[in-house]
């Protein structure tokens, strides 16, 4: 479609070609970071990453952040090998080494690491894990309400790859942007096992009904920092919101709907399955959770 776009669109930045990156405990420029092709992450998928968003020259929800990025470690059972601090240290290095101040994008990987021989078994990796951080001035660039389409695609059970964790193998979520893409929308809408409305391929998604804000039960889908912070302040703000199972037909029926994460904050959906979302337009509670989430990056970050 001529005007296709993504929900981790940004402005174009000439800044972004001469970034400097951290790899394996030290900074080179973009054209330098170079990893194995033995490497666990390249072969297999087998890693975890992280994405964090700098306001104002301070990291929102680090702590946060870094929690979810060493559970998912432990998850997967990989030693990152750095402490919580010194993970952050090479955040704040690499932040000075590229002189940015705010509206930058931070993205943390770990993998297992270079392989000895181009199989799966996790003892093949002996050298120790590969860790790398991509940083970019980055600020989001969303020209008109995201069209999502639903397709066959599932975030599986927690016994086949739990959906909460953060990991390298995302080519169930590439497969339903695919489709998606296929249909003529910019992001795939994914069911839950059990047919609800789950999450779309990239971002958490909610949808408000008569004033209340619905979104999935979290039991299928990446629990998002963004989604919980959105959900926290609906409740501080006397806004209805409830984690649920809801269908197809309760969203296609929504007054508004919209996509948290990290990247776009909020990000409003006008149309799912060529069926307009209300007026097709950011809606009025949309625009307020909005406020309210600008309000605490700004207690947060200065």
């Amino acid at each position: 479609m001529a005007d296709h776009q993504t929900t981790h669109q940004a402005q174009e930045d000439a800044r972004n070609e001469t970034i400097k990156i951290w790899l394996n405990g030290d900074i080179v420029p973009k054209d330098e970071a170079k990893v194995s092709v033995y490497d666990s992450g390249f072969m297999l998928g087998d890693g975890v990453w992280e994405g964090l968003r700098l306001y104002n020259g301070t990291w929102a929800f680090a702590d946060e952040h870094l929690d979810r990025l060493f559970e998912a470690a432990k998850a997967i059972d990989l030693d990152i090998g750095m402490t919580r601090n010194e993970v952050f240290q090479a955040v704040l290095e690499t932040q000075k080494a590229n002189d940015m101040h705010t509206d930058a994008h931070a993205r943390l990987m770990v993998t297992r690491g270079v392989k000895t021989r181009p199989f799966q078994h996790p003892s093949l990796s002996q050298q120790g894990p590969t860790m790398t951080i991509i940083m970019e001035h980055s600020k989001p660039k969303i020209a008109r309400p995201i069209r999502l389409a639903t397709v066959p695609h599932l975030r599986g059970l927690p016994m086949t790859q739990d959906p909460k964790l953060n990991s390298h193998s995302k080519l169930n979520c590439i497969l339903a942007c695919i489709a998606a893409e296929k249909a003529g929308a910019d992001e795939a809408l994914m069911l839950d096992v059990h047919g609800f409305v789950n999450t779309t391929n990239a971002c958490n998604f909610f949808i408000v009904r008569k004033g209340e804000v619905w979104t999935s039960t979290g039991d299928y889908c990446m629990n998002g920092i963004t989604r919980q912070k959105v959900i926290d302040l609906c409740r501080e703000d006397g806004i209805p919101v409830y984690e649920r199972n809801y269908s197809l037909v309760d969203t296609y029926g929504a007054d508004e709907a919209f996509l948290t994460g990290t990247f776009g904050a909020q990000t409003p959906v006008g149309e799912i399955d060529g069926r307009p979302i209300g007026s097709g337009e950011m809606g009025p509670l949309t625009t307020r959770i909005r406020e309210l989430y600008k309000s605490l990056i700004e207690r947060n970050c200065g």
